[in-house]
C-alpha cells in the first residue's frame, strides 16, 4: 500500500485524526470503530480536496515510474546520454515526441538539467518553444527550477523568453521573479522577457516579487532586478493596490525604499 506523504500524515494529525507520535488515543467518549473510519475517510479527503488546486496546475516533472519506462530521446535526455541524442536526433519524429503528460526530450532533459542534453537537443532542431501539458516551455521550467546553467544553454541558442506559459497566462519571468530567483530574472530581462506582462490574476513580475515573496535578500534583489530593468511601480493589482501599497502593508521596509527611489509615491 502507498503511503501518505508526510506533510498528509501531519495533517491528518492536527486534526485530531492520527496523531503525529503514533499513539493511538481514544476520544474521550469513544466511537463505533466504523464511525471513526468515516471521519478519518472523510477528513483526508478533504485533505486532498485542498491540495489539488495547488498541485495539479504545477510544473510536473517525469516521475520515477515514467522515468523507468522512458526509451529512445525520451530516456537519453533523461540521461544525459550525448552520444545516443545524437544518433537519434536526426528523427524528427522522435525529436518532438510526446509522453503521457506531453514533454518532449527536451522538456526532460531540462527537468533533470542536462544542459549539454538541452544543447544538443537544440542544436539537433528540437523546438525551444513547445508546451508540455501544463503549458510550460524550456525556458519556463529552467526559470523556475533557478537552474541558471541550463537556462544561459537555451538563451544561447535562441530559445525565447517572451513566450505566454502556465494556464495564468504568465511567463518564465513572472515565475521567477514570484520565487526570488534574481540571477534569472536578470537573464530573462537581458533577453528580452516583458518586464509589464501582465498575467490573468492580474500581477506583473514586480507585484508577484512583493505579494508572495518574503521580502527577504533574494526577493529584495529581484525587486532590484525588475526596476533597473524598467519595471513600472504604477501598475496595480486587481484592488488597485500598487507595488508600494503591497509592500507597505507587508512591513518590507527594504523593498519600500527601493521602490520609492525609482519613483514610486503611492
Amino acid at each position: 500500500m502507498q503511503q501518505l506523504p508526510r506533510n498528509l500524515v501531519r495533517t491528518a494529525g492536527c486534526a485530531g485524526l492520527a496523531p503525529a507520535d503514533g499513539s493511538r488515543r481514544e476520544p474521550a467518549a469513544a466511537s463505533p470503530r466504523g464511525l471513526r473510519f468515516a471521519l478519518w475517510a472523510i477528513g483526508l479527503a478533504g485533505v486532498l480536496a485542498s491540495l489539488a488546486p495547488v498541485t495539479a496546475h504545477a510544473q510536473v516533472p517525469p516521475s520515477a515510474s515514467e522515468a523507468a519506462a522512458y526509451r529512445g530521446l525520451h530516456a537519453a535526455a533523461l540521461r544525459g546520454d550525448l552520444a545516443t541524442i545524437r544518433r537519434l536526433a536526426s528523427d524528427r519524429v522522435a525529436l518532438e515526441q510526446r509522453d503521457a503528460h506531453g514533454r518532449t526530450p527536451l522538456h526532460v532533459a531540462t527537468f533533470a538539467r542536462q544542459g549539454e542534453a538541452v544543447r544538443a537537443l537544440v542544436q539537433a532542431g528540437a523546438n525551444t518553444g513547445a508546451l508540455e501539458a501544463g503549458r510550460y516551455d524550456a525556458v519556463t521550467i529552467a526559470a523556475v527550477a533557478d537552474d541558471v546553467a541550463t537556462l544561459r544553454v537555451l538563451l544561447e541558442l535562441g530559445a525565447s523568453a517572451k513566450l505566454i506559459t502556465s494556464r495564468y497566462d504568465g511567463t518564465a519571468l513572472i515565475a521567477a521573479a514570484h520565487l526570488g530567483h534574481d540571477d534569472v530574472v536578470r537573464r530573462l530581462i537581458a533577453a528580452g522577457a516583458p518586464v509589464d506582462h501582465v498575467n490573468n490574476l492580474p500581477l506583473t513580475a514586480l507585484i508577484e516579487a512583493v505579494v508572495l515573496g518574503d521580502g527577504g535578500p533574494r526577493h529584495q534583489a529581484t525587486v532590484q532586478a525588475l526596476l533597473q530593468g524598467g519595471a513600472s511601480t504604477q501598475l496595480t493589482d486587481r484592488e488597485g493596490r500598487s507595488p508600494l501599497v503591497l509592500a507597505r502593508a507587508r512591513g518590507y521596509g527594504e523593498i519600500v525604499t527601493l521602490l520609492t527611489a525609482h519613483g514610486a509615491s503611492r
